[in-house]
């Protein structure tokens, strides 16, 4: 039981700090991410968008009843992100979106009784 716990809490922060950084450089419009989302014909404001989301995202992974929503959020960002590739014919480059999109899935379920709890005790009466 324990080294599951620690298993998961190691996944759980390698994908936050994935994500923390990831978003952190789209905050930053450090290239080349500015070329990509204009070579992907999404406008700028959408990169700072889904920088926003990946730093969100990783900042709830962190809370225990609060990483399945974290989860959840790097699972509809990687999806967008393979989904992005794919169209642009970089097929190669939808690997690591991927893996992410099945970490985080991961988490999002392992975690998901500890967002549950609170409303237990309605439940179990």
């Amino acid at each position: 039981m324990k080294a599951k716990t620690v298993g998961l809490w190691i996944l759980t922060v390698l994908v936050a700090v994935a994500f923390l950084g990831a978003g952190g450089s789209k905050l930053a419009g450090m290239p080349p991410m500015p070329e990509n989302f204009a070579r992907w014909g999404f406008p700028l404001w959408f990169m700072y968008l889904t920088g926003v989301m990946e730093v969100a995202a990783a900042l709830l992974l962190l809370v225990p009843r609060t990483a399945t929503l974290g989860g959840a959020l790097v699972v509809g960002t990687m999806l967008g992100a393979v989904l992005t590739h794919l169209k642009a014919g970089e097929g190669s480059q939808a690997v690591a979106p991927l893996v992410l999109l099945v970490l985080g899935a991961v988490v999002a379920l392992a975690r998901r009784q500890e967002v549950l709890a609170p409303f237990n005790r309605f439940v179990t009466r």
